[in-house]
């Protein structure tokens, strides 16, 4: 019996362990990305948008590179032709949403953008509906449909009331408010495409491949319509931030998610993204003096309850295809 106990004993430490260890990586992970909408909105006054994207996914290739080559050389899935086949269809819609998102913020601050991605989760679970008959029963759910509901008026609510800055105008742009849209929707059809690769290469493979192959995608897109020479006509200290968003907001945050997700589970994990909304209005307001009106407060509110509820509704496969990368 006094076994039993030091077993159970053991096992409970370890367990304790695990959450610990899970907790730390997600609180990790939703200060990380409270962060990036608010690296690329000061990185647009050096950098189009294309080759902002351009250099910020070539760097998070690189500093993947390591854990792609450990992993290869244990046992697991070969990275070869039908590998980037699988990861190529997903890197299109994500390659658009990377583009889309650093223009929104010419029409937004990253306070409302870090708030407004999160109609993301709605677009997911539509999209999820259409791809996988599996989950077309949680449309039954009155959880799903009151969140759809509620995350799209409040979605578009924060995007309304938000004032156009280049006009006296109180409501945003049209081609603002279309561009938010374009990159939510294509963040969450990254997302449900994304879930066959990651679930046959597993993450550091996949991320590996689809970081590789977005930055192969941007490179005649920023020889088009960017300017591919911008890191040699900035500051070094422009440069450096350039880098520490890629490392931090892009690969460090990826390998913390998954992560958290091993050791307290997808729905949890998820769930407390939400909370970057929060610091990302924070550290906005802080450091570029953003602030809300009412109405986007009433929206903002609308929109996270009802991409709680929505996620709720959804089942472990289809959270666990909206990683964050």
């Amino acid at each position: 019996m006094k076994q039993l106990n030091s077993t159970t004993e053991i096992a409970d430490l370890r367990r304790g362990t695990d959450l610990s260890k899970g907790y730390a990586a997600v609180f990790a992970t939703v200060a990380i990305w409270s962060m990036p909408s608010l690296f690329m909105y000061y990185l647009n006054r050096y950098y189009d948008p294309w080759a902002q994207n351009l250099y910020r996914y070539t760097v998070a290739c690189i500093a993947i590179a390591p854990l792609v080559l450990y992993r290869i050389r244990r046992v697991g899935p070969r990275i070869d032709m039908r590998a980037i086949g699988l990861c190529l269809l997903p890197c299109l819609p994500n390659a658009v949403h990377q583009i889309t998102q650093v223009m929104a913020l010419f029409y937004m601050g990253p306070g409302v953008y870090a708030i407004f991605i999160r109609s993301s989760v709605i677009f997911t679970a539509l999209l999820a509906l259409a791809f996988f008959p599996e989950e077309r029963l949680i449309i039954r759910q009155w959880q799903f449909q009151t969140g759809t509901l509620l995350g799209l008026i409040g979605a578009f609510g924060v995007i309304w009331f938000q004032a156009n800055a280049q006009s006296q105008d109180r409501h945003i742009a049209l081609p603002g408010l279309f561009i938010a849209f374009a990159a939510s929707f294509c963040w969450a059809l990254y997302g449900v495409l994304v879930k066959r690769p990651s679930a046959q290469l597993g993450s550091i493979r996949s991320f590996g491949l689809i970081s590789l192959i977005t930055s192969v995608l941007l490179l005649p897109l920023t020889f088009a319509f960017g300017k591919i020479g911008t890191p040699l006509h900035v500051g070094a200290q422009v440069n450096l931030i350039l880098i520490i968003s890629a490392v931090t907001c892009i690969t460090l945050a990826h390998v913390l998610y998954y992560v958290a997700i091993r050791e307290i589970g997808v729905a949890l994990a998820q769930s407390l993204q939400l909370l970057c909304p929060a610091g990302a209005l924070g550290l906005s307001a802080w450091i570029y003096g953003e602030r809300l009106t009412h109405a986007q407060v009433w929206s903002a509110a609308i929109l996270l309850l009802g991409a709680f509820l929505a996620m709720r509704a959804k089942p472990v496969a289809t959270t666990e295809a909206a990683e964050n990368i």
